[in-house]
Protein backbone atom coordinates (compact mmCIF):
# COMPACT_ATOMS: atom_id res chain seq x y z
CA UNK A 1 0.00 0.00 0.00
CA UNK A 2 2.71 2.32 1.09
CA UNK A 3 4.43 1.74 -3.06
CA UNK A 4 1.04 2.70 -4.60
CA UNK A 5 0.50 5.74 -2.39
CA UNK A 6 4.15 6.65 -3.47
CA UNK A 7 3.33 6.20 -6.66
CA UNK A 8 0.40 8.06 -6.42
CA UNK A 9 2.01 10.73 -4.92
CA UNK A 10 4.64 11.10 -7.65
CA UNK A 11 2.03 11.34 -10.21
CA UNK A 12 0.48 14.31 -8.86
CA UNK A 13 3.97 16.09 -8.13
CA UNK A 14 4.96 15.22 -12.19
CA UNK A 15 1.65 16.50 -13.77
CA UNK A 16 2.76 20.31 -12.14
CA UNK A 17 0.42 21.77 -14.72
CA UNK A 18 -2.27 19.38 -14.52
CA UNK A 19 -2.44 19.71 -10.77
CA UNK A 20 -1.96 23.35 -10.45
CA UNK A 21 -5.03 23.59 -12.96
CA UNK A 22 -7.20 21.01 -11.11
CA UNK A 23 -6.23 22.41 -7.36
CA UNK A 24 -6.56 25.38 -8.29
CA UNK A 25 -10.33 24.88 -9.08
CA UNK A 26 -11.05 22.85 -6.23
CA UNK A 27 -8.92 25.54 -3.86
CA UNK A 28 -11.63 28.27 -5.14
CA UNK A 29 -14.45 26.13 -4.71
CA UNK A 30 -13.72 25.06 -1.53
CA UNK A 31 -13.39 28.80 0.10
CA UNK A 32 -16.32 29.41 -1.71
CA UNK A 33 -18.24 26.87 0.03
CA UNK A 34 -16.83 27.59 3.39
CA UNK A 35 -17.55 31.29 3.28
CA UNK A 36 -21.19 30.85 2.20
CA UNK A 37 -21.24 27.88 4.92
CA UNK A 38 -19.82 29.82 7.70
CA UNK A 39 -22.10 33.13 6.50
CA UNK A 40 -25.25 30.82 6.68
CA UNK A 41 -24.31 29.79 10.42
CA UNK A 42 -23.40 33.19 11.38
CA UNK A 43 -26.99 34.68 10.64
CA UNK A 44 -28.05 30.85 12.03
CA UNK A 45 -26.41 31.43 15.33
CA UNK A 46 -27.29 35.54 15.12
CA UNK A 47 -31.01 34.72 15.03
CA UNK A 48 -30.50 32.47 17.92
CA UNK A 49 -29.00 34.87 19.87
CA UNK A 50 -31.40 37.51 18.81
CA UNK A 51 -34.84 35.71 19.37
CA UNK A 52 -33.52 34.07 23.16
CA UNK A 53 -32.09 37.25 24.25
CA UNK A 54 -34.57 39.91 23.25
CA UNK A 55 -37.87 38.27 22.52
CA UNK A 56 -37.95 34.30 23.00
CA UNK A 57 -36.97 31.59 25.35
CA UNK A 58 -36.22 28.00 24.01
CA UNK A 59 -39.49 27.35 24.96
CA UNK A 60 -42.29 29.79 25.21
CA UNK A 61 -45.51 29.76 27.23
CA UNK A 62 -48.04 32.49 25.74
CA UNK A 63 -51.69 32.70 25.13
CA UNK A 64 -54.52 34.97 24.53
CA UNK A 65 -57.25 35.84 26.77
CA UNK A 66 -60.91 36.45 25.22
CA UNK A 67 -63.27 39.05 27.08
CA UNK A 68 -65.28 39.24 23.64
CA UNK A 69 -65.63 36.93 20.57
CA UNK A 70 -63.86 39.20 18.33
CA UNK A 71 -61.94 40.33 21.55
CA UNK A 72 -57.64 38.77 21.46
CA UNK A 73 -55.51 40.24 24.14
CA UNK A 74 -52.00 38.59 24.56
CA UNK A 75 -51.47 37.82 28.32
CA UNK A 76 -52.29 34.79 30.25
CA UNK A 77 -53.69 35.06 33.78
CA UNK A 78 -52.39 33.16 37.03
CA UNK A 79 -49.10 33.72 36.25
CA UNK A 80 -47.89 32.10 39.27
CA UNK A 81 -49.20 28.85 38.83
CA UNK A 82 -48.26 28.74 35.18
CA UNK A 83 -44.66 29.14 36.10
CA UNK A 84 -44.83 26.72 39.19
CA UNK A 85 -46.40 24.03 36.46
CA UNK A 86 -43.46 24.49 34.58
CA UNK A 87 -40.90 24.14 37.25
CA UNK A 88 -42.21 21.39 37.88
CA UNK A 89 -42.31 19.74 34.94
CA UNK A 90 -38.84 21.27 33.98
CA UNK A 91 -36.39 21.76 37.36
CA UNK A 92 -33.36 22.32 35.34
CA UNK A 93 -34.67 25.22 33.19
CA UNK A 94 -34.36 28.66 34.15
CA UNK A 95 -37.68 30.22 33.55
CA UNK A 96 -38.60 33.91 33.49
CA UNK A 97 -41.34 36.00 32.65
CA UNK A 98 -42.59 39.22 30.61
CA UNK A 99 -45.09 41.38 29.97
CA UNK A 100 -46.05 42.26 26.46
CA UNK A 101 -47.52 44.73 24.60
CA UNK A 102 -47.17 47.53 21.94
CA UNK A 103 -47.05 51.12 21.92
CA UNK A 104 -45.20 54.31 19.90
CA UNK A 105 -42.29 56.37 20.93
CA UNK A 106 -41.78 59.81 20.12
CA UNK A 107 -38.67 61.36 20.26
CA UNK A 108 -37.22 64.74 19.20
CA UNK A 109 -36.38 63.56 15.69
CA UNK A 110 -38.69 60.93 15.02
CA UNK A 111 -41.29 58.62 15.93
CA UNK A 112 -41.07 54.55 15.99
CA UNK A 113 -43.79 51.91 16.21
CA UNK A 114 -42.25 48.97 19.09
CA UNK A 115 -43.24 45.97 21.04
CA UNK A 116 -42.83 46.48 24.95
CA UNK A 117 -41.31 44.16 26.96
CA UNK A 118 -41.78 44.45 30.29
CA UNK A 119 -39.36 42.89 32.49
CA UNK A 120 -38.53 42.07 36.41
CA UNK A 121 -35.25 43.03 36.91
CA UNK A 122 -33.81 40.65 39.47
CA UNK A 123 -34.93 38.15 37.64
CA UNK A 124 -33.19 38.97 34.31
CA UNK A 125 -29.49 38.64 35.19
CA UNK A 126 -28.21 36.05 32.16
CA UNK A 127 -30.24 38.82 29.72
CA UNK A 128 -28.22 41.88 31.09
CA UNK A 129 -24.64 39.79 31.04
CA UNK A 130 -26.48 39.01 27.13
CA UNK A 131 -26.75 42.49 26.39
CA UNK A 132 -23.63 45.25 25.92
CA UNK A 133 -23.65 49.23 26.54
CA UNK A 134 -23.39 51.13 23.17
CA UNK A 135 -20.20 53.43 23.07
CA UNK A 136 -20.04 56.66 22.14
CA UNK A 137 -17.40 55.61 19.37
CA UNK A 138 -20.85 53.37 18.55
CA UNK A 139 -23.36 55.64 18.65
CA UNK A 140 -21.62 59.11 17.16
CA UNK A 141 -19.38 57.11 14.41
CA UNK A 142 -16.83 59.18 15.79
CA UNK A 143 -16.25 59.58 19.96
CA UNK A 144 -14.82 58.08 23.11
CA UNK A 145 -15.48 54.91 24.31
CA UNK A 146 -17.66 56.01 27.01
CA UNK A 147 -20.48 53.79 27.53
CA UNK A 148 -24.47 54.62 27.53
CA UNK A 149 -25.71 54.48 31.00
CA UNK A 150 -26.57 51.51 33.20
CA UNK A 151 -28.28 48.35 32.58
CA UNK A 152 -29.08 47.87 36.02
CA UNK A 153 -30.95 51.38 36.04
CA UNK A 154 -34.23 49.69 34.25
CA UNK A 155 -34.72 48.52 37.71
CA UNK A 156 -36.33 52.64 38.71
CA UNK A 157 -40.01 53.17 37.69
CA UNK A 158 -40.49 55.18 34.18
CA UNK A 159 -37.35 54.32 32.99
CA UNK A 160 -36.75 52.65 29.49
CA UNK A 161 -33.73 50.83 27.72
CA UNK A 162 -33.29 51.16 23.90
CA UNK A 163 -30.64 49.87 21.10
CA UNK A 164 -28.16 52.14 19.32
CA UNK A 165 -29.94 52.01 16.28
CA UNK A 166 -33.17 53.62 17.97
CA UNK A 167 -31.99 55.94 19.48
CA UNK A 168 -29.85 57.16 16.96
CA UNK A 169 -33.31 57.74 14.67
CA UNK A 170 -34.60 58.80 17.66
CA UNK A 171 -32.15 61.33 18.30
CA UNK A 172 -32.29 60.45 21.97
CA UNK A 173 -29.20 60.17 24.49
CA UNK A 174 -29.50 58.61 28.35
CA UNK A 175 -31.08 61.14 30.76
CA UNK A 176 -33.60 62.28 28.01
CA UNK A 177 -37.41 61.59 27.96
CA UNK A 178 -39.19 59.81 25.19
CA UNK A 179 -43.26 59.83 25.44
CA UNK A 180 -44.72 56.29 24.96
CA UNK A 181 -48.17 55.74 23.40
CA UNK A 182 -49.99 53.11 23.77
CA UNK A 183 -53.64 51.35 24.19
CA UNK A 184 -54.86 49.59 27.32
CA UNK A 185 -56.80 46.76 27.94
CA UNK A 186 -60.06 48.52 27.81
CA UNK A 187 -59.43 50.38 24.43
CA UNK A 188 -58.21 53.77 26.06
CA UNK A 189 -54.75 55.61 24.60
CA UNK A 190 -52.42 55.89 27.16
CA UNK A 191 -48.86 58.05 26.93
CA UNK A 192 -46.19 58.03 29.71
CA UNK A 193 -42.69 59.96 29.60
CA UNK A 194 -40.11 57.47 30.22
CA UNK A 195 -36.56 58.47 31.37
CA UNK A 196 -33.75 56.67 28.84
CA UNK A 197 -31.48 55.10 31.29
CA UNK A 198 -29.45 52.94 28.91
CA UNK A 199 -28.58 52.18 25.12
CA UNK A 200 -27.41 48.53 24.64
CA UNK A 201 -25.42 47.81 21.31
CA UNK A 202 -27.74 46.32 18.61
CA UNK A 203 -28.32 42.31 18.70
CA UNK A 204 -29.49 41.57 15.53
CA UNK A 205 -32.69 42.48 13.42
CA UNK A 206 -35.10 42.10 16.22
CA UNK A 207 -33.33 44.87 17.92
CA UNK A 208 -34.68 47.55 15.47
CA UNK A 209 -38.20 47.04 16.95
CA UNK A 210 -38.29 45.68 20.65
CA UNK A 211 -37.58 47.74 23.64
CA UNK A 212 -37.35 47.50 27.56
CA UNK A 213 -39.08 49.22 30.75
CA UNK A 214 -40.08 47.70 34.34
CA UNK A 215 -42.84 44.99 33.97
CA UNK A 216 -44.74 47.54 36.81
CA UNK A 217 -44.78 50.30 34.51
CA UNK A 218 -45.89 48.13 31.50
CA UNK A 219 -48.80 46.78 33.96
CA UNK A 220 -49.79 50.42 34.97
CA UNK A 221 -49.84 51.70 31.11
CA UNK A 222 -51.87 48.69 30.00
CA UNK A 223 -53.99 49.28 33.25
CA UNK A 224 -53.76 45.07 33.62
CA UNK A 225 -53.12 43.05 37.12
CA UNK A 226 -50.20 41.93 38.65
CA UNK A 227 -51.28 37.97 38.29
CA UNK A 228 -51.07 38.42 34.60
CA UNK A 229 -48.15 38.42 32.30
CA UNK A 230 -47.24 37.88 28.09
CA UNK A 231 -45.27 35.33 28.27
CA UNK A 232 -43.69 32.57 30.59
CA UNK A 233 -40.22 32.11 28.84
CA UNK A 234 -38.05 28.85 29.67
CA UNK A 235 -34.54 27.87 29.02
CA UNK A 236 -32.93 24.55 28.63
CA UNK A 237 -29.29 23.69 29.55
CA UNK A 238 -29.15 21.92 25.53
CA UNK A 239 -31.76 23.94 23.16
CA UNK A 240 -31.97 20.82 20.88
CA UNK A 241 -34.10 18.90 23.54
CA UNK A 242 -36.51 22.10 22.97
CA UNK A 243 -39.25 19.66 21.01
CA UNK A 244 -39.35 17.44 23.34
CA UNK A 245 -39.45 19.50 25.83
CA UNK A 246 -42.16 21.31 24.96
CA UNK A 247 -44.85 18.09 24.26
CA UNK A 248 -43.69 17.15 27.84
CA UNK A 249 -44.77 20.28 28.89
CA UNK A 250 -48.00 20.41 26.67
CA UNK A 251 -48.86 17.63 28.19
CA UNK A 252 -48.53 18.59 31.78
CA UNK A 253 -50.61 21.54 31.20
CA UNK A 254 -53.31 19.76 30.43
CA UNK A 255 -53.52 17.40 32.83
CA UNK A 256 -52.95 20.13 35.20
CA UNK A 257 -56.42 21.80 33.76
CA UNK A 258 -55.01 24.32 31.74
CA UNK A 259 -57.27 25.11 28.11
CA UNK A 260 -54.31 24.73 25.00
CA UNK A 261 -54.35 26.08 21.38
CA UNK A 262 -53.71 24.33 18.96
CA UNK A 263 -49.67 24.21 17.59
CA UNK A 264 -49.06 26.79 15.24
CA UNK A 265 -45.12 27.68 14.47
CA UNK A 266 -46.07 31.39 14.09
CA UNK A 267 -44.83 33.83 16.35
CA UNK A 268 -47.43 35.35 18.54
CA UNK A 269 -48.80 38.42 17.02
CA UNK A 270 -49.38 37.02 13.23
CA UNK A 271 -52.23 34.91 15.31
CA UNK A 272 -54.36 37.84 16.32
CA UNK A 273 -56.74 37.72 13.51
CA UNK A 274 -57.16 33.39 13.53
CA UNK A 275 -57.86 33.80 17.46
CA UNK A 276 -60.70 36.69 17.18
CA UNK A 277 -62.35 34.45 14.17
CA UNK A 278 -62.85 31.23 17.02
CA UNK A 279 -65.63 31.14 18.71
CA UNK A 280 -64.36 30.74 22.32
CA UNK A 281 -63.98 33.22 25.67
CA UNK A 282 -61.62 33.23 28.34
CA UNK A 283 -58.54 32.27 27.80
CA UNK A 284 -56.01 29.36 26.34
CA UNK A 285 -52.56 28.70 26.28
CA UNK A 286 -49.97 28.21 23.51
CA UNK A 287 -46.63 26.86 23.52
CA UNK A 288 -44.07 27.58 20.57
CA UNK A 289 -40.40 26.95 20.10
CA UNK A 290 -37.60 30.06 19.92
CA UNK A 291 -37.57 29.10 15.89
CA UNK A 292 -41.43 29.73 15.95
CA UNK A 293 -41.05 33.46 17.37
CA UNK A 294 -38.55 34.31 14.37
CA UNK A 295 -40.37 32.08 11.40
CA UNK A 296 -40.82 35.12 9.49
CA UNK A 297 -37.55 36.07 8.94
CA UNK A 298 -35.86 31.95 8.65
CA UNK A 299 -36.56 32.61 4.88
CA UNK A 300 -33.01 34.14 4.89
CA UNK A 301 -31.44 31.03 5.75
CA UNK A 302 -33.76 29.25 3.54
CA UNK A 303 -32.66 31.62 0.86
CA UNK A 304 -28.77 31.45 1.58
CA UNK A 305 -28.85 27.37 1.51
CA UNK A 306 -30.47 27.62 -1.75
CA UNK A 307 -28.02 30.33 -3.02
CA UNK A 308 -25.80 27.84 -1.62
CA UNK A 309 -27.04 24.52 -2.92
CA UNK A 310 -27.31 25.38 -6.80
CA UNK A 311 -23.88 27.24 -6.65
CA UNK A 312 -21.90 24.39 -5.07
CA UNK A 313 -23.23 21.92 -7.38
CA UNK A 314 -22.50 23.71 -10.55
CA UNK A 315 -18.97 23.77 -9.37
CA UNK A 316 -18.92 20.51 -8.09
CA UNK A 317 -20.42 19.38 -11.89
CA UNK A 318 -17.88 21.32 -13.59
CA UNK A 319 -15.15 20.27 -10.96
CA UNK A 320 -15.77 16.76 -11.71
CA UNK A 321 -15.83 16.87 -15.32
CA UNK A 322 -13.14 18.59 -15.57
CA UNK A 323 -11.22 16.31 -13.25
CA UNK A 324 -13.00 13.64 -15.93
CA UNK A 325 -11.92 14.94 -18.72
CA UNK A 326 -7.92 15.67 -17.38
CA UNK A 327 -7.99 12.10 -16.22
CA UNK A 328 -8.97 10.95 -19.55
CA UNK A 329 -6.02 12.37 -20.96
CA UNK A 330 -3.82 11.09 -18.37
CA UNK A 331 -4.68 7.54 -18.86
CA UNK A 332 -4.59 8.27 -22.54
CA UNK A 333 -0.52 9.39 -22.26
CA UNK A 334 0.21 6.73 -19.60
CA UNK A 335 -0.94 3.73 -21.64
CA UNK A 336 2.65 2.39 -21.76
CA UNK A 337 3.08 2.90 -18.30
CA UNK A 338 0.04 0.99 -17.46
CA UNK A 339 1.10 -1.47 -20.02
CA UNK A 340 4.10 -2.32 -18.34
CA UNK A 341 2.72 -2.48 -14.74
CA UNK A 342 -0.13 -4.70 -15.38
CA UNK A 343 3.03 -7.30 -17.59
CA UNK A 344 4.69 -6.85 -14.03
CA UNK A 345 2.08 -8.16 -12.33
CA UNK A 346 -0.38 -5.25 -10.76
CA UNK A 347 -3.35 -6.24 -10.73
CA UNK A 348 -6.72 -4.51 -11.87
CA UNK A 349 -7.58 -3.62 -8.37
CA UNK A 350 -4.32 -1.81 -7.90
CA UNK A 351 -4.17 -0.22 -11.25
CA UNK A 352 -7.63 1.57 -10.18
CA UNK A 353 -6.36 2.11 -6.35
CA UNK A 354 -3.62 4.01 -7.95
CA UNK A 355 -5.65 6.49 -10.46
CA UNK A 356 -7.89 6.90 -7.20
CA UNK A 357 -5.05 7.68 -4.58
CA UNK A 358 -3.89 10.53 -7.11
CA UNK A 359 -7.60 12.51 -7.15
CA UNK A 360 -7.49 11.93 -3.28
CA UNK A 361 -4.15 13.42 -2.39
CA UNK A 362 -5.35 16.58 -5.37
CA UNK A 363 -8.33 16.70 -3.10
CA UNK A 364 -7.07 16.72 0.25
CA UNK A 365 -3.72 19.31 -0.73
CA UNK A 366 -5.94 21.81 -2.41
CA UNK A 367 -9.24 21.72 -0.35
CA UNK A 368 -7.77 21.24 2.84
CA UNK A 369 -5.27 24.39 1.80
CA UNK A 370 -8.69 26.03 0.78
CA UNK A 371 -10.23 25.15 3.90
CA UNK A 372 -7.27 26.12 5.75
CA UNK A 373 -7.37 29.68 4.20
CA UNK A 374 -11.02 30.32 4.20
CA UNK A 375 -10.43 29.70 8.07
CA UNK A 376 -8.26 32.19 8.24
CA UNK A 377 -10.09 34.66 5.93
CA UNK A 378 -13.39 33.91 8.14
CA UNK A 379 -11.41 35.21 11.33
CA UNK A 380 -9.88 38.46 9.59
CA UNK A 381 -13.22 39.66 8.65
CA UNK A 382 -14.89 38.59 11.88
CA UNK A 383 -12.03 40.83 13.45
CA UNK A 384 -12.41 43.67 10.77
CA UNK A 385 -15.69 43.52 12.45
CA UNK A 386 -16.76 45.45 8.97
CA UNK A 387 -19.89 47.58 9.49
CA UNK A 388 -23.05 46.55 6.94
CA UNK A 389 -24.52 49.80 6.36
CA UNK A 390 -27.37 48.94 3.95
CA UNK A 391 -30.89 48.67 5.27
CA UNK A 392 -31.94 45.43 3.29
CA UNK A 393 -28.31 43.88 3.69
CA UNK A 394 -29.21 44.47 7.22
CA UNK A 395 -32.28 42.44 7.46
CA UNK A 396 -31.01 39.96 5.10
CA UNK A 397 -27.81 39.22 7.36
CA UNK A 398 -29.73 40.03 10.90
CA UNK A 399 -26.53 41.85 11.86
CA UNK A 400 -24.83 45.39 11.99
CA UNK A 401 -21.30 43.77 11.32
CA UNK A 402 -20.57 41.10 9.22
CA UNK A 403 -20.47 38.28 11.08
CA UNK A 404 -19.35 34.73 10.15
CA UNK A 405 -19.51 31.70 11.93
CA UNK A 406 -17.03 28.99 11.53
CA UNK A 407 -17.05 25.27 13.13
CA UNK A 408 -15.02 22.52 12.69
CA UNK A 409 -17.41 20.52 11.33
CA UNK A 410 -17.76 22.57 8.40
CA UNK A 411 -13.77 22.19 8.07
CA UNK A 412 -14.44 18.65 8.00
CA UNK A 413 -17.68 18.20 6.00
CA UNK A 414 -15.64 20.55 3.21
CA UNK A 415 -12.56 18.53 3.01
CA UNK A 416 -14.60 15.07 2.87
CA UNK A 417 -17.22 16.53 0.53
CA UNK A 418 -14.79 18.19 -2.26
CA UNK A 419 -11.90 15.37 -1.67
CA UNK A 420 -15.12 13.04 -2.76
CA UNK A 421 -16.07 14.96 -6.11
CA UNK A 422 -12.20 14.73 -7.03
CA UNK A 423 -12.46 10.79 -6.53
CA UNK A 424 -15.81 10.64 -8.36
CA UNK A 425 -14.67 12.42 -11.04
CA UNK A 426 -11.27 10.43 -11.38
CA UNK A 427 -13.60 7.32 -10.99
CA UNK A 428 -14.46 6.08 -14.49
CA UNK A 429 -11.27 7.01 -16.11
CA UNK A 430 -9.52 5.02 -13.57
CA UNK A 431 -11.42 2.03 -13.96
CA UNK A 432 -11.08 2.37 -18.07
CA UNK A 433 -7.05 2.63 -17.21
CA UNK A 434 -7.32 -0.85 -15.02
CA UNK A 435 -9.36 -2.72 -17.66
CA UNK A 436 -6.35 -2.27 -19.47
CA UNK A 437 -4.63 -5.40 -20.85
CA UNK A 438 -1.60 -5.72 -20.65
CA UNK A 439 -1.31 -6.65 -24.37
CA UNK A 440 -2.95 -3.62 -25.89
CA UNK A 441 -1.85 -1.20 -22.98
CA UNK A 442 1.80 -2.09 -24.52
CA UNK A 443 0.78 -1.76 -28.31
CA UNK A 444 -1.20 1.77 -28.12
CA UNK A 445 1.75 3.08 -25.97
CA UNK A 446 4.12 2.77 -28.73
Amino acid sequence: MISFLRIAFRNVLLARRRTLLLGLSLFIVSVIFMLLSSLTKGITDRMIESATTLSAGHINVGGFFKASVRGAIPLISERERVKSVVQRLMPDAKIIDRQRGWGRLIGPLSSINVGLSGINVPDEASFFTSLSLASEKEYKEKGSDQVFGRLEDLAKPNSILLFAGQAKKLGLGVGDSVIVVTESTGGRANSLDLTVVAIAKDVGFSSNWIVFVPRQTLLELLTIQDDTTGVVMVYLKDITQAEAKMALLREGLIKDGFELMDYDPNPFFFKFEKVMGEDWLGQKLELTLWKDEISYLLWITTAINLVTFVIIAILSFIIASGIANTMWLAVRERIKEIGTMRAMGVQKEQILLIFILEAFFLGLIFVGGGAIFSSLLVWLLNSLAIPVTNGGAQIFLMTQTLHFSLSFGQFLCTVLVFSSVAILGAFFPALRAARLKPVEALRQGK
